[in-house]
């Protein structure tokens, strides 16, 4: 099974001049409340001196993290997929899969199988880094890349109960403000991924936008063995 999560409608996420950010918590059942079910997928510029991109999966969300932190499915391989010359076909890719308290990366590279099969890229191996628990721990390789995988607070802002009220035709004064609405997700935790990588490992896109940025368009898969 390989479950993609389509952004924006258009499968997509666009990195370049601004920090972007898909969502859709709480998946099908077949993936609901396991790592499998990606929540967030955020992309963020390279920030000032920096040429590095920053990509974030946010993981399982409702993860409560009085009770539990959560855990990374051994079964589940996380892939970004990065569509450099504008075909939305991914022509690199960045896996994460975990193992015995450690998530291991691989890439970026061009994938063996575009689509929907994958196979984890065990000749290029990027770095591994330890789950995190109550304590932030991160990894720098060689080349630049920093790593991240663990349980982080759910950064996403949304109503949830509003949201139904308003889709079921019971709030007719609609959507409430800021100051008024309930974060459903405060509180709450999210399994994270995170990898930030040098622009030069990420090669040049043939998009640029209006400030003549690169443009790397990103989405984010999960698959699950059989």
């Amino acid at each position: 099974m390989k479950k993609t999560k389509l952004l924006f409608g258009l499968g997509l996420l666009v990195v370049a001049g601004a920090i972007l950010v898909a969502a859709d918590h709480i998946d099908a059942p077949s993936s609901m409340g396991t790592s499998a079910d990606i929540a967030d997928f955020y992309g963020f510029e390279p920030s000032e001196g920096s040429d590095n991109t920053v990509f974030v999966v946010d993981l399982q969300s409702n993860v409560l993290p009085d009770l539990a932190y959560g855990s990374f499915d051994e079964m589940v391989l996380t892939e970004i997929n990065i569509d450099t010359d504008g075909d939305l076909v991914e022509d690199l890719v960045i896996q994460a899969i975990p193992r015995d308290g450690r998530m291991y990366y691989f890439g970026p590279v061009t994938p063996v199988k575009t689509g929907l099969d994958s196979e984890v890229l065990v000749d290029s191996p990027l770095g591994s880094v330890e789950i995190s628990g109550t304590t932030a721990i991160k990894a720098t390789t060689a080349n630049g890349v920093t790593l991240f995988a663990g349980p982080r607070q759910d950064s996403f802002f949304f109503d949830f109960f509003q949201f139904n009220a308003v889709i079921g035709g019971m709030a007719p004064g609609g959507f409430k403000t800021a100051d008024e609405a309930v974060d459903t997700f405060e509180g709450k935790n999210t399994m994270s991924i995170v990898v930030e990588v040098p622009n030069t490992l990420l090669g040049t896109p043939t998009g640029t936008n209006a400030l003549q940025l690169p443009v790397y368009k990103a989405w984010v898969t999960t698959n699950k063995k059989q």
